[in-house]
């Protein structure tokens, strides 16, 4: 599969809710990037730090954290470009804006993501 082949690949499995088979589009000891100051900021490591964020993620918003992506997919080398639209609800807060992830993929494997947020302070104010 090409870089840009995992990624779609990782996006339509993870639209559909497969957390085991989105997550099988990344390396072991992948890194993931997550901006902001907020609880999810940091960099999480492996397989098993990426899955509990993003499922801390998706219980926090009661399945409602949903991201879609808005255009066509850059591809330079191993790194992938995807714009995306990313929306939750969190009791009376919601998050509705766009972004920009960035993914490296080596030997047919995601081994690191970086997020990039329209409103980083909006987005940190809703996770906090």
């Amino acid at each position: 599969m090409t870089a840009k082949e995992v990624v779609e690949a990782y996006l339509l499995d993870l639209s559909k809710g497969d957390f085991p088979k989105a997550l099988s589009n990344f390396s072991l000891g992948a890194k993931w990037h997550q901006p902001g100051n907020n609880k999810f900021s940091g960099t999480k490591s492996g397989l098993d730090s990426i899955g509990k964020m993003l499922g801390d993620m998706m219980g926090e918003t009661n399945g409602t954290l949903v991201i879609k992506p808005t255009g066509e997919m850059m591809v330079n080398g191993n790194f992938v470009s995807c714009p995306i639209r990313f929306s939750a609800k969190n009791g009376n807060k919601t998050v509705d804006m766009n972004g920009s992830d960035l993914y490296e993929v080596v030997d047919g494997k995601i081994v690191q993501v970086w997020l990039f947020s329209e409103d980083q302070p909006a987005e940190d104010e809703f996770w906090k």
